[in-house]
């Protein structure tokens, strides 16, 4: 069995930067969901403000994303 390791809110900002900066298109997703999951997991809201333009470049990316799938399959049912 794997311990479980406590991450420092630091740890925590700095697992969003990551998935923010390697987040693609077929990850958004789930990155997305394990952002949010963090952020529930801060404590105070300092700590959220600092990770709040993260949060919003992966909501932006995947809303980019998502647009762009359904105008893809717009064009191909035609």
């Amino acid at each position: 069995m794997k311990p479980l390791v406590l991450l420092t809110p630091d740890d925590k900002l700095a697992e969003i930067k990551r998935l923010y900066y390697q987040t693609t298109r077929q990850t958004i997703m789930q990155d997305v969901e394990k952002a949010v999951q963090l952020l529930k997991s801060m404590a105070s809201d300092e700590e959220r403000e600092r990770a709040a333009v993260y949060m919003d470049g992966l909501s932006q990316m995947r809303s980019d994303w998502n647009m762009r799938r359904q105008k893809v399959k717009r064009k191909r049912q035609r």
